[in-house]
């Protein structure tokens, strides 16, 4: 018997009914269209994984049949160590959480009917292939090659006993106003927004347990409390208020800029764009500004107008398979009407910025890397910090609010 080390090497995705025990062997799926669906009863379907975000040339994945996942006990994916967003082994923890009356991600209504999802770490896969005449390293290279793949019975039994814990739990949205100083568009709100939770204490990588989240996003619930502060100390007045919007939740599911937008404070019709802070990383010179959201509305033109001074070009995302127009808080405010922006350190393809980039996110993303001991250059977050307030100042100042781009998705969101 060959014990796994639990967030080391394997991992589940949880759901309320999962089972207190799994044993069941394991087969490999190679070629899921050649596979027969009554041959792989009750075992554990393993698969190699393609890139959690896939870009020209990614090898396909493999997609198992839903007679095949009816039949299998469940199914172990070895995760993919490529694209843009690689995983990062050890895993901090087990988590899920949801709204109250909203369901978790991991359990959708498709997931009632699905298998248990196992991953795998692929720097420790040998174990799985241990006397099968067959290596993890020979599958990857066919994998990767987009060289047919063998299924094949492994000589292997996965047992698991599995418990689930339930907890409620409460973790607060930090709302603040500065109210603006004109007698009408005081009644307008920019919201500036930020997340406050990181990964917290989790699983020790290089014997760090502590998942600081310096950049991510730490940094940036800093700037918005420093500027909130500067601007009451010194008398600053803008002809709108601000709302600062300091949120719980972004990594587990955008909750409480969800709540928030479910909830709002204030009428939604009072909230006139959102400046959002995520995902900045000054970790080489500020050249380029990627601006999510930037043709959505007429706050791209804004953002353009402040960076010229500023020498600063902005871009569209470049890499819209990674799908961060979604994936962080302006997402939250945009579906319920309200303009808005987030920014990301941009680079030139091929450029040593993006290899500092790319390495970044291997080494650091979500990871106790991302303290204040990484290298990062004062210089590029002060010009950025600086660039961010002067497009408040420009957007709580401008006559007319922001408007949606006529064929913005966004556009006739009530």
């Amino acid at each position: 018997m060959t014990p796994l080390a639990w967030y080391r090497q394997v991992t589940v995705a949880l759901r309320p009914d999962m089972p207190r025990q799994l044993q069941a062997p394991l087969y490999f799926v190679g070629n899921a269209s050649a596979v027969e669906a009554n041959k792989l009863q009750g075992f554990v379907a393993v698969t190699l994984s393609a890139p959690r975000i896939r870009t020209a040339g990614s090898p396909r994945p493999t997609i198992l049949s839903g007679a095949v996942l009816k039949t299998v006990a469940a199914t172990l994916a070895i995760d993919n160590l490529g694209g843009p967003e690689p995983p990062i082994w050890p895993l901090p923890y087990a988590a899920s959480v949801s709204l109250p009356g909203v369901s978790p991600r991991s359990s959708a209504s498709s997931a009632a009917v699905a298998p248990l999802a196992f991953r795998f770490n692929p720097d420790e896969a040998q174990v799985l292939f241990a006397g099968s005449g067959h290596t993890y390293t020979e599958l990857k290279k066919l994998f990767d090659a987009g060289q047919p793949l063998p299924n094949f019975a492994l000589p292997g039994t996965l047992r698991a006993t599995l418990k689930l814990d339930d907890s409620k739990i409460v973790s607060d949205n930090i709302l603040a106003v500065l109210p603006g100083s004109d007698p009408i568009l005081r009644n307008e709100y920019v919201v500036l927004s930020a997340h406050l939770d990181g990964y917290g204490l989790g699983e020790a990588r290089h014997g760090d347990g502590t998942y600081n989240g310096a950049f991510d996003d730490a940094a940036y619930v800093a700037l918005l409390m420093d500027l909130a502060q500067s601007w009451h100390d010194s008398g600053a007045s803008f002809k709108r208020s601000l709302l600062f919007c300091i949120v719980t939740g972004e990594e587990k599911g955008l909750l409480g800029s969800r709540y928030f937008a479910a909830h709002p404070t204030l009428p939604k019709q009072q909230l006139v764009a959102n400046l959002n802070l995520d995902q900045v990383r000054p970790i080489f010179p500020l050249k380029t500004l990627t601006v999510l959201a930037l043709k959505q509305s007429s706050l791209g033109e804004t953002v353009r107008q402040v960076a010229e001074p500023f020498n600063i070009r902005i871009q569209e995302d470049p890499e819209p398979e990674r799908n961060l127009l979604r994936r962080s808080d302006h997402y939250s405010f945009m579906q319920i009407g309200v303009p808005a922006v987030n920014f990301v350190f941009g680079y030139e393809k091929g450029s040593p910025d993006e290899k500092v980039y790319r390495a970044w996110y291997a080494q650091r993303y979500h990871s106790p890397a991302d303290d204040l001991q990484q290298p990062w250059l004062p210089e590029a977050a002060a010009k950025f910090n600086s660039f961010y307030a002067a497009l408040v100042k420009a957007v709580a100042n401008a006559p007319v609010r922001p408007q949606w781009s006529l064929d913005s998705e966004f556009a006739s969101t009530k």
